[in-house]
């Protein structure tokens, strides 16, 4: 289902409008009575929906941080740099150099946009409770779970967090008290959806039954609910409709949009026009000039997350070794000196993740190195560019268009969840339920994916771009390697699509992960060492907004350590 911004302001306005006027509706504005109805309904769910590309009116903060697919979220994990050059949206610099201020304008900007998604889904749910005739099971069932899907978001994000339900957004009592995580309340909501969901939907976009179900094994794990959780995600996985797409890139392409790798995506789309249901949140993350001028060379790959995809003779990761070697890296040279390319194994999907020097761009080219790159040799953020989110020469009639000032938009759908990201949830379960076969299943099925797919070619074709070298396990021969093995195999799989951070965050590493990065990213980058700061036990959490607790009369605390 393409989400069509239309005229939802109005509409959603008026739900929340009171007779202090007058007892008519405003011109221009809809009354309460005349939306009790499916008509009604549905315009109210669109609106939920379309608040999942973080755009609405009277956002708060700074508007880059409202990040739809989460690539800031990259930026505070060791996959990726903020970009650009360093004072180019210098909240963001702040945030990654780890000075976190809580009057940060990212930080209340995704906070006002995954709540104003929590509403929009109350305000179906209020509406359809004021409707005596008529069912809506199945409109309900799917604003509980877009209203699960924003408080999951916000759990992970901000940890202690106010729960706002149907019954405060009925009483107008917004200000909550942040008094610790609402879990319960996302299980809750999640498997409702699950339970009255249809198994299947005629509009791409929705959410069915095995969608829920998938998204509730996901509120175990990030629990430690490991029973409940292998159960759920294992019947989803051998029950429900889902597979891995043959091509592991047709996952970043518009062939492979909603198909069988898909669980649930932001639906991004693009037109003739100024494309409002394009990804504009991720405009600023095209290569700046790179080979067609786009804006603005944010969301830099790092070596770190490149060197991970380096493989042993027997084509394994390096698990434990894999930062005692550098993939050879360009930066500080200039595109007019003579570079040499990494000649050691990878992983086929390394050249899928990070562009990087010599190796075709999307096909657009080969990368021709700094001259692409708008960050400089003083800057933090290196020589490599992101691929996921930019869109193939081949595709860009599909998923290319302009924004109102000549940026650059994506139409590409941003996977919220797909297939790999479950069978690798699943295996994480299986690990500390201690079933490694499991384990060693789903994984092997992503990693013969990955040796099955086409590899990246040398620009003209004929020969593969770089000595790629992949295998799948024969065996997981303890639960410590087992789990290393997962873990490491969701980096590979995942990185630079927004999972990375909340993978450290739940496995309880991301002060040790990250001070490690910290040390190892400052080979290659030099002026990265000298800027970052410490990693410090708060940053587990994001700080709650200052302007929320602010605006909250006394009903927000603030996280500790901030």
């Amino acid at each position: 289902m393409r989400i069509i911004l239309l005229t939802l302001c109005i509409l959603l306005t008026v739900v929340s409008c009171k007779e202090d006027f007058t007892s008519n509706p405003a011109i221009g504005a809809l009354s309460d009575e005349s939306l009790k109805n499916e008509t009604g309904v549905n315009l109210l769910l669109t609106g939920a929906y379309s608040v999942l590309n973080a755009q609405r009116a009277n956002s708060y903060g700074n508007g880059w941080g409202l990040a739809a697919d989460n690539w800031t979220m990259d930026v505070l994990s060791d996959d990726a740099h903020k970009g650009s050059t360093d004072d180019d949206q210098a909240d963001l610099k702040e945030i990654e150099l780890m000075n976190w201020a809580t009057g940060n304008g990212y930080w209340i900007a995704r906070w006002g946009a995954l709540y104003a998604g929590v509403n929009r889904a109350n305000a179906v749910i209020d509406l359809i409770s004021k409707i005596e005739e008529g069912d809506f099971s199945g409109q309900l069932a799917e604003a509980r779970f877009l209203r699960a899907n924003a408080n999951f978001q916000i759990q992970v994000m901000y940890g202690n967090v106010p729960y706002v339900g149907e019954v405060e957004y009925a009483a107008t009592e917004f200000n909550q008290p942040n008094s610790g995580p609402i879990w319960d309340k996302i299980e809750a909501d999640f498997e409702y959806a699950a339970n009255n969901l249809p198994v299947s939907q005629s509009d791409v976009g929705r959410p069915n039954s095995w969608t829920a179900k998938a998204f509730l094994g996901k509120t175990y794990l990030y629990q430690s609910k490991w029973s409940e959780a292998s159960s759920t995600l294992n019947d989803v996985v051998n029950n429900g409709p889902y597979e891995l797409l043959s091509e592991f890139v047709h996952n970043f392409r518009s062939e492979g949009e909603n198909g069988s790798e898909s669980i649930f995506a932001i639906q991004f789309a693009t037109d003739s026009g100024q494309s409002f249901n394009a990804n504009s949140t991720g405009a600023l993350n095209f290569p700046n000039p790179g080979p067609f001028g786009a804006c603005c060379g944010f969301y830099q790959p790092t070596q770190d997350l490149l060197n991970a995809f380096q493989t042993d003779a027997n084509g394994l990761p390096l698990l434990d070794t894999y930062n005692q070697q550098d993939v050879a890296s360009d930066y500080g040279v200039l595109s007019a000196d003579p570079f040499t390319l990494h000649t050691g194994n990878l992983d086929p999907r390394s050249d899928y993740t990070v562009g990087r020097r010599g190796i075709d761009y999307n096909g657009y080219g080969a990368h021709v190195g700094s001259d692409w790159i708008r960050a400089t040799f003083a800057d933090i953020s290196g020589p490599y560019l992101p691929k996921k989110n930019v869109y193939w020469a081949d595709d860009a009639t599909n998923t290319q268009s302009t924004g109102g000032w000549g940026q650059q938009l994506s139409g590409v759908n941003y996977h919220i969840m797909r297939h790999a990201d479950l069978l690798l949830m699943a295996a994480e379960a299986a690990v500390e339920t201690g079933d490694l076969g499991t384990a060693l299943a789903n994984v092997n099925l992503i990693r013969n994916r990955a040796k099955n797919s086409s590899y990246m070619q040398v620009v003209g074709g004929g020969a593969d771009a770089a000595n790629y070298v992949i295998e799948p396990y024969t065996d997981f021969p303890d639960v410590d390697f087992a789990r290393k093995a997962v873990r490491f195999e969701r980096r590979l799989e995942l990185g630079m699509e927004g999972h990375r951070l909340f993978d450290l965050r739940r496995w309880g590493v991301t002060k040790q992960v990250m001070t490690d990065y910290f040390t190892n990213e400052a080979r290659t980058i030099t002026n990265f060492g000298d800027k970052v700061s410490a990693f410090e036990d708060k940053h587990v959490l994001f700080p709650i907004p200052l302007g929320a607790i602010d605006l909250s009369d006394g009903a927000l605390i603030q996280n500790p350590g901030y």
